[in-house]
């Protein structure tokens, strides 16, 4: 006999009661075509984003007329060992936006922990972020930091348009480190610096 409060196999549910089974299967034969509305405001998004600690880094190229141009950066992250593939993203509303687009290469300058100052200029409206730099051409003629804990030179493979900004993959075709360099690193909008556990 079937249990009282069972409905026989192949029978609807009693009135009154909810089908769980039938709601699920519907959601996964009918999947939604886009993400709900948020439930959060900007402001609870950039926060909780900040509680993931990342490395800093100064992504660096050179414009159509040749001018350096450079910017700070922690939306930076490994995508392929083969090829060796890695990606940053910058807002659309970037003014250097065209020479990151157009240009062949770039470089990532991952900075040690003694650049908070690198930092901050390259992430404000210095009139001449490269000043006083010590600075070699590289790939492209992107310019590299000396100093920097480590380096990637990229050629700029591919850009993707998301939302309010633009990811860049690009391909190592160079890559350095500098050995005993400490990172400086950013959480909660604040920097810091490595403290082994």
């Amino acid at each position: 006999m079937t249990p009282a409060n069972q409905c026989p196999a192949g029978n609807p549910p009693r009135r009154g009661r909810v089908d769980v089974t039938a709601i699920l299967h519907n959601e996964d034969m009918n999947p939604p075509q886009r993400a709900r509305t948020p439930v959060f405001s900007t402001q609870d998004f950039r926060t909780s984003l900040g509680m993931f600690a990342t490395g800093v880094t100064i992504v660096t190229a050179r414009d159509a007329n040749g001018k350096r141009v450079g910017l700070t950066a922690n939306s930076f992250n490994s995508v392929s060992m083969d090829p060796p593939l890695v990606l940053w993203s910058l807002s659309r509303a970037a003014g250097s936006v065209p020479a990151f687009t157009s240009g062949s290469h770039y470089a990532i300058n991952i900075l040690a922990s003694e650049h908070r100052d690198l930092a901050e200029r390259f992430a404000s409206r210095h009139p001449d972020r490269f000043e006083g730099l010590a600075l070699r051409e590289g790939v492209g003629g992107a310019p590299i930091i000396e100093g920097a804990a480590a380096v990637f030179e990229c050629f700029n493979r591919s850009r993707y348009e998301e939302g309010d900004h633009i990811i860049f993959v690009g391909e190592v075709e160079r890559c350095e480190r500098r050995i005993g360099a400490s990172p400086l690193i950013f959480h909660g909008g604040r920097f810091f610096t490595e403290l082994p556990l």
